[in-house]
């Protein structure tokens, strides 16, 4: 009850004070999401300066509005977004090969054999094939290549 309180009796500054709270505590603490509900405590404090005939009943909603849709607008923005970087397939070296057409350098029996992509010999899977059988990578199971015949 003392924070409702001190709502009541500080209108506007109390919420402005308490958005710049939680903006220094966003500092301290990962999230983000006290970053925006810092941003709505300062507008809820200014809509209050603005509107002083708002009770602090209605500002703790309008608090809380602004904090939960700004909050989940925020979190389906970021998720939404796939990481943009200058080299997609680091840490994921067999997902680059897909695509490509290679020569068998070991048979393929019993599902498996080898191949020489770039510097390295990659285990491969796929329908029994002699050596020298031209085969394309379609995809990637951990580190053995899923492969494919060429006609």
């Amino acid at each position: 009850m003392q924070v409702i309180d001190f709502v009541a009796s500080n209108g506007p500054w109390a919420w402005i004070v308490a958005g710049l709270i939680l903006l220094a505590l966003e500092l301290v603490v990962p999230g983000g999401f006290l970053l925006w509900m810092g941003i709505s405590g300062i507008v809820t404090g200014a809509l209050a300066f603005a509107m002083p005939s708002i009770g602090w009943p209605l500002q703790w909603l309008i608090f809380g509005a602004l904090s939960l849709v700004s909050i989940v607008l925020w979190l389906r923005w970021t998720r939404g977004r796939s990481p943009k970087s200058d080299r997609p397939y680091l840490n994921r070296r067999a997902e680059r090969f897909i695509g490509q057409d290679v020569v068998l350098e070991q048979a393929i029996e019993q599902g498996f054999g080898r191949v020489v992509l770039g510097d390295t010999v990659w285990r491969v899977s796929g329908p029994d094939l002699p050596v020298g059988h031209r085969v394309r990578v379609i995809g990637s199971e951990g580190n053995v290549l899923k492969v494919q015949p060429l006609s």
